[in-house]
This record gives structure tokens, sequence and C-alpha cells, in this order.
């Protein structure tokens, strides 16, 4: 494996691999959605040519992780100039541990013994088809749209609950990050830390708000790992408010905590031609097995959240960002005439 990461200083961008404690910056290199371009074009791998084009300066990474250097850490992947040819997506009910969270969230608290929701059942078609044989489809899992490049944020950047919103809660998951070759075919670069961050309270009201609760910003890095391990990956996310940490969970992820795999997931988000488009890089998140919504934790403005997973670099830390309630008004639409 090797871990990478973006840097900038407001002039300038770099590349640079994880050697910690430091960061060696790839010599003529400023995204890895180029970098990424040019191993497709070579035909050769980048876990054996990246640790080659590591020579230039060396810095301290602790430095940059603490906000002590002029550089900062960036999302481990953009289209720089083009935001809009990335999309951010994601899957749910695709772990074993997320399905009675969902069921709690969608049900009444009179019906809970009895109703089975969309939710469990959609779950339990992911337990009985969501692993197929090599070579076969399986069943499809839940999918959902969060928006374009616009809406992917750093590490350390915040992440906002919009004034229209209910409430905003992390998600902790790793992300796929992919881009999409000249024949249309699509390559895994890497995977990632990342925080889905939703409204759960709006989607509690009514399970069809789902895709309307996953409109938010969200955030994956510092790294991005070239040839991860995904099989079984254990990690912890965490809530802090002012010095004090409020909630704290174990949380799993990598297809043995999972009820569909890791190909299957893939082959139903590229199946669709649009999904497909040269030069496109998508970056989609694999699903969360535990919530702290799901504790009754309500997030505050200021709050951080603190993402960590196991042979995946540093946490990933976000603070919250609570827009103003007077902000919410009419937008108003014109009429070209």
């Amino acid at each position: 494996m090797i871990h990478l990461v973006q840097i900038g200083n407001g002039k300038s961008r770099r590349v640079a691999l994880v050697e910690e404690p430091n960061l060696r910056c790839l010599e003529g290199m400023d995204s890895i959605y180029e970098l990424a371009q040019r191993f497709i074009r070579d035909g050769s791998k980048m876990t054996e040519q990246v640790s080659a084009m590591a020579s230039g300066e060396l810095l301290d990474y602790e430095a940059i992780y603490s906000g002590r250097s002029e550089w900062k850490l960036l999302a481990p992947i953009d289209v720089p100039g083009d935001p809009s040819r990335l999309t951010v997506s994601g899957t749910g009910l695709t772990h074993l541990g997320s399905a009675k969270e969902r069921q709690a969230m969608h049900l009444a608290e009179a019906a809970k013994a009895e109703a089975v929701t969309d939710s469990m059942k959609m779950f339990h078609w992911g337990v009985e088809g969501g692993r197929p044989a090599p070579g076969e489809v399986g069943i499809a899992p839940e999918w959902f749209y969060k928006g374009t490049g616009t809406v992917l944020r750093g590490p350390f950047e915040p992440l906002t609950v919009p004034a229209h919103a209910e409430d905003g809660g992390e998600e902790a998951e790793i992300a796929g990050v992919y881009i999409v070759g000249e024949d249309g075919t699509p390559w895994r670069i890497g995977m990632t830390v990342g925080n889905e961050f939703s409204d759960h309270k709006f989607e509690k009201r009514n399970y069809l708000n789902l895709a309307g609760s996953k409109l938010r910003t969200c955030s994956v890095g510092p790294e991005l790992v070239i040839g991860a391990d995904f099989q079984a990956v254990a990690g912890e996310a965490k809530i802090v408010r002012g010095e004090q940490t409020i909630w704290r969970k174990a949380v799993a992820t990598g297809e043995q905590n999972m009820c569909h795999s890791l190909a299957n997931l893939e082959h139903h988000h590229f199946k669709f031609e649009g999904h497909r488009q040269p030069g496109d890089v998508h970056v989609h998140f694999y699903g969360a097995d535990r919530l702290s919504f799901g504790d009754g934790v309500v997030l505050e403005d200021g709050d951080s959240m603190e993402v960590r997973y196991e042979g995946f670099g540093r946490a990933l830390r976000n603070p919250v960002q609570i827009a103003p309630k007077q902000d919410d008004r009419l937008v108003a639409v014109r009429a070209l005439m």
C-alpha cells in the first residue's frame, strides 16, 4: 500500500507520498487526477512507480496536519478547474450493523416490534443476494447522489448544516475514488476515509426524504490509499465538543462486515452509461454501520467530527457549521421573457 495526499498553500499545489512523520513531494505533479491519468495511459502500476517519483521537497506532516504550516491538506482527489466532472454518491444499507438503526429511524414508536420497513426489506435482499459468485450480478443496493465536486470538502474544513436543513450528522465511512479511462473503463484509484454527513432528522420524517437528506457537503481524506486491504477494517468515530468527547463508538467496514461485495457495489454504480464518461471522477461512499444520531446525539455549531480507520492513515476531522435560520429565505425563480 502507498498513501498519497494533496496539499496547497494558496499559490501552488503538490501531491505527496506519506512517509511518516514526513511528506515527500512528487516531482512535477500537482494533482492525483493528473497522476492517475498518466498511469492509465502508460499502463504501469502506481504502487511500483510513485515511490520513484517522490524525490521532491520533504515536509513535516505533523506541522501541516496541526495547522502550523503554510501548507494545508486538501481533499485527496478533485478535478482541478472543473468540479462538475466529479460525482459524489454512495450506497446505503450495505453494512451488517446499519439496518437496525435505519429500521428504528423509520418506524413509529408503537410499531417497532411488528412492522418491517422498506429499509429492512432492502437490507435483507442485500444479505440474500448482495454477494454473488465472481462474474455474476447480484441484487442492487440502495443508491444515492450527493452532488458534484462542489460539495466535497478537505480535512479540517467545516461541513455545513444549511439554513433549510433540520439537522446534520456524521457518517463514518470508507469511500472509493474512481476515474474513467478514455475507453469508458472505470478504474479504482484507491480508497479514503470519509464523512458522508447527512440530515438524519429530515430523513426520519419519511423515507422518501432520503434523496434530499443526502444533498449536503461531505469530506474525505486526508490520505488516499492505493492498494488498500478492504476485507475487514476497524475504526472509530467520535464527536468532540470543546475539550470533551461527547460520543465515541467503534466502527467497522470492509467486505467481511458488509452484506454486499465490493464488486457488486461497483457494478451497480458503473452499469449506468452516464457514470462511464471518459475523464470523469467518482467518489463513492460504501456505507456506515454506526451513527451518533442513533444514540440521540444532536450536533452543535463548532463540534468536531473525527473518523479514523486502521490502515488508512491519519484521522479525518471536520467541524460542524450551522447556518443561521434567518438565512432560510425563499428562493425566487425569475422567468426569462
